[in-house]
């Protein structure tokens, strides 16, 4: 059972490790990959110098933070809501609603929204216009793209994520909430000294997993939403994947999209076994390893 798994990583995982090499040559199509002038760290010090590895990594980590923090407190709000329903028709169709949009993919969501926010055609400034308001130039308007990408994320993956913390009350015994009901706590107080509590293992073990990943943009909804090429709004758009996949695809630069995919792999791997070491002294009993 185990082997289709252990094929997957050594295919998608182990045997493309070698082509890291890329990172540190200076790349010729002719002489190849391995017979490329080795030119050391050179990739990642015209990284540095250009402040470009700076602003891709604080635009990844801002984002990927936002959507943990809001994420994972609106999964929580929405599982304790939907937990304190008693109409059983109503909670299964509220479940359902919120679970669709996860099922949109990301072009469909890129193509909502640029027929919301686009200049000349889109709903949002047709309002304006009706109102007498001059329209708005939203994609060269880099400041409030950091909220509509957020935005954006919450309502997509939001009922989906609640589904997680709903199934770990489910796991609640019934009984410790009625006892308490019983003894005269409200609501809000079952909510704060049982239900919080009991989702703590939870949320640090999605905490831990998220973390590993802070250093991985949500490409697919960024570049569908906002595109790779739009320069305007580079310095509040701008990630690792976005920057790796305009390396590639339009500069063909492999050496530099394969040290910035490198540094992200190594700085990921640090903040996890950091974050670990630190819950360790938290919560030993709550770590992933």
């Amino acid at each position: 059972m185990c082997l289709p798994a252990i094929v997957f990583f050594l295919v998608m995982s182990y045997l493309p490790m070698p082509g890291l090499y890329i990172a540190f040559v200076n790349f010729n199509y002719s002489a190849g990959m391995f017979r490329s002038p080795f030119v050391g760290f050179d990739n990642f010090e015209f990284l540095i110098h250009s402040g470009t590895l700076w602003k891709l990594t604080f635009n990844t980590i801002a984002y990927n933070l936002a959507f943990i923090v809001f994420g994972n407190a609106l999964q929580i709000l929405i599982a304790i809501l939907l937990n304190e329903l008693r109409t059983k028709w109503f909670k299964k169709i509220t479940q359902s609603l919120m679970f669709l949009p996860y099922f949109i993919s990301f072009v469909l969501v890129g193509l909502i929204a640029y027929n919301i926010l686009s200049y000349e055609y889109g709903l949002l400034n047709s309002l304006l216009k009706s109102f007498g308001m001059d329209p708005i130039q939203t994609y060269s308007n880099a400041k409030i793209w950091p909220f509509i990408i957020v935005i954006t994320y919450l309502w997509q993956s939001t009922g989906y994520g609640s589904i997680v913390y709903f199934a770990a009350i489910m796991g609640l015994d019934s009984e410790i909430l009625e006892a308490a009901e019983i003894d005269g706590a409200n609501a809000l107080q079952r909510i704060r000294y049982i239900v919080l509590p009991w989702l703590k293992p939870t949320f640090i073990i999605l905490l831990l997993f998220s973390l590993g990943g802070i250093l991985r943009g949500n490409f697919g909804l960024i570049y569908n939403l906002v595109g790779a090429n739009n320069s305007a709004l580079f310095n509040s758009t701008d990630i690792i994947e976005t920057f790796v996949f305009r390396s590639l695809m339009n500069n063909f630069n492999f050496p530099l999209g394969s040290a910035v995919s490198l540094y992200q792999s190594i700085f990921g791997f640090i903040i996890v076994v950091s974050a670990n070491w630190f819950m360790k002294k938290v919560s030993p009993e709550n770590t992933l390893f």
